[in-house]
């Protein structure tokens, strides 16, 4: 509507806002000018990373247990009185057990297997259900999760005539669409799919957009 109608005695036309280009000529009436991107010229971010609270908070209190263990025990000698019994006898076994030991080998395992799993949480962004999204604005960041993604696809793939079923399993790079068709060409319906689809990736807005690959079967006899 180009008009507000406050009551009968009164009208008052709304004011009419016209966009131009640097020279002041008027724009198109249907053109639009997208969102800039950000971070290049296809708006790529990284991915989000995980802030690991549960390992570094497990991590923290065997910290704070064991070395409170031992500064007790240490203050505890230095005021005249003996060491605790789980130090004697840790010291005993450190100093009488060789390094050929098996449980001087199995010990030296696991705490190599917890130093490289703590290493790979650190390098490793984690949150791999959530999907970045494009940056349209440097304060910005934006993700998808991983089941909606596949729930708009399989919306998608449920529109098209002939479809019976659809099960979508979406990764990080790959898109695995099975469809059953129950009355059309299966060739006609993973055409269409093929192009639906393909329109449904891009516009979910990822900075990586998944692969895509469809599969249409006949459904199974009963019986």
């Amino acid at each position: 509507m180009s008009e507000f109608r406050g009551s009968e005695s009164t009208t008052q036309p709304l004011p009419v806002i016209e966009k131009g280009d640097a020279l002041g000529r008027p724009a198109a009436p249907d053109a639009h000018e997208p969102p800039p991107v950000q971070h290049g010229a296809d708006g790529r971010g990284g991915r989000f990373w995980s802030a690991r609270r549960v390992p570094a908070g497990i991590v923290a209190l065997l910290l704070l247990i064991l070395t409170g263990a031992f500064l007790y025990d240490v203050a505890a000698v230095r005021a005249d009185r003996s060491a605790l019994s789980w130090r004697r006898g840790l010291a005993r076994q450190l100093a009488e057990r060789p390094l050929d030991d098996t449980w001087v080998r199995v010990g030296a395992c696991v705490t190599a297997l917890l130093g490289l799993w703590l290493i790979v949480l650190a390098v490793t962004p984690g949150l791999r259900r959530l999907l970045p999204m494009r940056r349209t604005h440097p304060d910005v960041r934006a993700g998808l999760h991983r089941a909606a993604a596949a729930l708009v696809l399989r919306d998608r793939a449920m529109e098209i005539s002939g479809v019976r079923s659809v099960r979508v399993r979406l990764r990080r790079r790959r898109a695995t669409v099975r469809a059953v068709s129950h009355f059309r060409e299966p060739a006609e319906v993973r055409a269409d799919l093929d192009t639906v689809l393909t329109d449904a990736v891009a516009g979910l807005g990822l900075t990586r957009p998944p692969a895509l690959s469809v599969r249409v079967t006949r459904p199974g006899r009963k019986g």
